[in-house]
Parts: structure tokens; sequence; C-alpha cells
């Protein structure tokens, strides 16, 4: 899958070059990476900053032939990934935070960013271009730590939580192994229905109390499942709703699941 890897010193955001490139026709398995990013960016158009190579910044170019409630699978191939990636690189065991964070005890080590264009041209008919950006913490993000309550490999492994502290293409090379071995997956009901109960497994979201944070409503509840396309089951006071997308907060104590 992965078939051209540009690395770049700076650059304003690997998401919006990545986009561009895949309005352009671009094939999936294009991948941006950089040493820093002048506007890297979060959920909601958020600033993600990083001093110059602290970090892993990479954005991949995916074309899955999926329905469009089920995109965040996209996300999720790339989160276990990088789950995975840590694991094998670094021992650290990492969880998924609902919808798009990697953290260890809720403290943020990566956040993924996925933008999605119907209609950029290149990809096989049904096919949707998704680019996918991951920021992972490797050394402090520095004043980032604080606002985001940021960790990074650095931290765990001195603190004893992990076992080394990977390189940036040592980490990224294992990251787009585990991809490719995944990616398959998107394209069959049964291998989404794996990567659903892997993302299960790995979600430290499910049987937390939470705040959720929508467009024009905020709920209030206990996390209880993951839906097989991604989305967030959230049981409230007058009932379960289903989440797509949405900014929650893990309130403590957690709720027993």
């Amino acid at each position: 899958m992965v078939s051209d890897v540009r690395r770049f010193g700076e650059i304003d955001s690997t998401n919006t070059w990545l986009l561009a490139e895949a309005r352009r026709g671009a094939a999936e398995g294009l991948v941006a990476v950089a040493d820093h990013q002048r506007a890297g960016r979060g959920r909601l158009d958020r600033r993600w900053e990083s001093p110059p190579g602290a970090a892993l910044l990479a954005s991949i170019l995916l074309r899955p032939e999926l329905l469009p409630g089920a995109l965040h699978l996209a996300t999720a191939i790339v989160a276990l990934s990088a789950v995975e990636a840590c694991a094998r690189t670094a021992g650290v065991e990492v969880g998924i935070k609902w919808p798009n964070d990697l953290v260890v005890d809720d403290a943020k080590l990566a956040g993924i960013l996925a933008e999605a264009d119907p209609s950029a041209p290149g990809g096989p008919p049904g096919s949707v271009a998704v680019v996918v950006g991951i920021g992972l913490n490797i050394a402090s993000p520095g004043p980032t730590a604080a606002s985001w309550q940021a960790t990074c490999l650095e931290e765990l492994a001195a603190a004893g939580r992990g076992a080394a502290v990977p390189s940036r293409d040592e980490l990224l090379s294992v990251l787009l192994g585990e991809l490719e071995r995944r990616r398959p997956d998107l394209d069959t009901e049964a291998g989404r229905g794996q990567l659903a109960g892997e993302l299960r497994r790995r979600c430290v979201t499910l049987g937390r109390a939470v705040r959720v944070e929508l467009s024009n409503e905020v709920l209030i509840g206990r996390a209880a499942d993951l839906t097989d396309d991604g989305r967030l089951l959230v049981e409230t006071d007058v009932g379960r709703r289903e989440v797509a997308a949405g900014d929650v907060v893990h309130l403590r104590p957690p709720v027993d699941a």
C-alpha cells in the first residue's frame, strides 16, 4: 500500500499538503512526513504545536470504498497501527480515547486527524480520498504538554513505563508496516468487523463516565459501546445516543463497565 514517502524539514501541515495532492489524483499510499509543522492542526482547527524533531508528524493518503458513516474506520486503522508501533518499538501500552487520541493514563501521547474529500479524483470507483494525519510525541512537546495534558515516549521511558525511546524513522516504519497489514480489513465486511472489535478492546473511553460536547448540545452519560463503524454509544438519563463526532471528556470517577 505505501508506495511513496515524502519528507519535509518544515511544512505548514502534512494534512494540508497531502489533501492537495489527493485532489491532483495522487494514489493511495502517499505519505508526508515532516520535522516541523508551522500550522499543525487538531480537531476543530485547533493548533497543534511541537518543537522541531520532537514528534512523529505524518499523514497518509487512503482511498477506501467506505460509506460516509464508516469513514471513522480509516482513522481507527491508523490509531491501532500506532498503538502497536508504540508497543513494539517503545514497550509502551497505549489506549485509544474516542474519537482520535492515543493516551497513557489519560495523558495525551498522540492526536489523529482525518479529513476526507469524496470529490478528489484518482481512486477506484466508489472510493473516498481520506488523509489521516498523526502527531505522536517522542520528546516533550513543550508548552503544548500543559495545555493538552500531554506526555511523550521519553517521559514514559524515564518513569519506567517504556523500555526504549525509538527514533522517528523506526516508529514510522513499524506504524506503516502495521497499517499495511490491516489495510485489507477495510475492504470486507468481516475485516471491518475485526477492526471494530480491536478498536473496542483498545478504547479506554468505554465504561467511563463522559461529557460529550457536540455542536449544539452537551451529553453527560456513560460510554457504553462502539458501533461496528466506530461511532460512540452513550447511555444518558433519557436513553442511548449514537455519536458520530464530538469532543469527549473522561469524568472521574470512572463508571464500572
